[in-house]
């Protein structure tokens, strides 16, 4: 094993990981009060961008499509966090 993995195998068994393996992995929000307010701005993301993302079944959507919604989320919040943390406007 190299020293990368390692080191994550390492910060895994002392519970420094928690957040990736038991929220990213499973699917489940870090913060279960926000997964409406996040599934709302999926379909506003998929909307700006021309993904036709709708509600139910949407295996008809290629992994690259799926993939730059999710993508452009978090371009987007990335953005945000970034002016709120220089003091400006977080719409």
């Amino acid at each position: 094993m190299n020293n990368i993995n390692q080191s994550q195998s390492q910060g895994q068994s002392q519970g420094q990981s928690a957040f990736t393996s038991q929220s990213l992995k499973s699917g489940k929000t870090a913060v279960p009060e926000a997964r409406e307010a996040l599934s709302k701005f999926k379909y506003e993301v998929a909307g700006e961008i021309g993904v036709p993302l709708k509600q139910g079944y949407n295996g008809d959507l290629t992994s690259s499509q799926n993939g730059y919604v999710g993508g452009y989320m978090v371009k987007k919040m990335i953005e945000n966090q970034e002016r709120q943390m220089a003091g400006g406007s977080h719409l």
